[in-house]
């Protein structure tokens, strides 16, 4: 059985502001949309930093592939045209 390897970061070891827990008794949706947003910044500003600076240089495989490097779940298509969405805003 193999070790599963350890995702390596490309992002560089920052402090970041303490987690604070989310308000209770939203309804799930409202939980689920906070989560693929802060999932698409995260896998945005991974791409801007390994080069990707327009959107369409963002694929879904290369957003997957990115999401693998730094340790999260492979991201859906909606978090891909999210992800390319923030990517469009930062060069304006």
């Amino acid at each position: 059985m193999a070790a599963a390897a350890a995702p390596s970061p490309i992002l560089p070891s920052v402090p970041t502001l303490p987690k604070k827990p989310l308000p209770a008794g939203l309804p799930r949706g409202w939980y689920e949309s906070h989560n693929r947003r802060v999932k698409a910044m995260r896998l945005a500003i991974a791409l801007l930093h390994s080069g990707v600076d327009r959107p369409e240089q963002a694929r879904n495989r290369r957003i997957r592939l990115v999401a693998e490097k730094i340790g999260v779940r492979p991201p859906s298509n909606t978090t891909c045209r999210m992800v390319r969405s923030l990517i469009a805003i930062d060069r304006h």
